[in-house]
This record gives C-alpha cells, sequence and structure tokens, in this order.
C-alpha cells in the first residue's frame, strides 16, 4: 500500500480512490470508450439523460451509440461513502457538452 494511503483514514481513503477511478473513466471516455464496459458488473447501473441501462451489455451498448465522439466533461461533485457490501459507493454528477 502506498505510504500516502496509509497515513489516511478509511473514508479518505475511499475518496482517493473515488476521485482516481473518476479521472481514469473519464481518460477511457476520451480515449477508448469501447474499454468502458470492463469496468461494470452485472448488476451496475448507467443512468444517462433520465435513461437508466442494466448490465455490462447494455452499458457498453449505450456507451457505443452515444451520439458525439468527442465531449467535454465537468464533474462539479464526486461523493462516495464505505459499504459494508461493496467497499464503496460512489455518486457524481457531471455535466457532458458535445464538442462541434
Amino acid at each position: 500500500m502506498d505510504k500516502d494511503c496509509e497515513k489516511l483514514g478509511v473514508e479518505e481513503q475511499l475518496e482517493m480512490v473515488a476521485k482516481t477511478f473518476v479521472e481514469h473513466y473519464y481518460r477511457l471516455f476520451d480515449t477508448a470508450r469501447l474499454a468502458l464496459p470492463s469496468l461494470y458488473h452485472q448488476t451496475s447501473i448507467l443512468s444517462f439523460e433520465g435513461q437508466k441501462v442494466h448490465g455490462v451489455e447494455e452499458i457498453g451498448r449505450k456507451l457505443a451509440q452515444l451520439p458525439f465522439d468527442q465531449c467535454r466533461h465537468f464533474v462539479s461533485t464526486v461523493d462516495c461513502q464505505p459499504s459494508p457490501f461493496a467497499g464503496g459507493i460512489l455518486c457524481l454528477c457531471l455535466e457532458v457538452t458535445r464538442e462541434e
């Protein structure tokens, strides 16, 4: 384990992992979107513009069918909570705008 991470409490570690995950996710979103389904589980849900898709396959199809290749994304909040069942629960709010 990283020495800096060892000094942090559980909530701080979870927050650091969540922020790192979000950075990784959107780096893939921008450069290799078809690799994103590997970050989901069969029980995962993706919400996009009011539509919910469930599971790895449906999420992969939705991400592949987005009506834009390039976009800008502004993550306004990254909130995470410890969970005894999943390690942590991550919720983020962002704005995605299509680049013309």
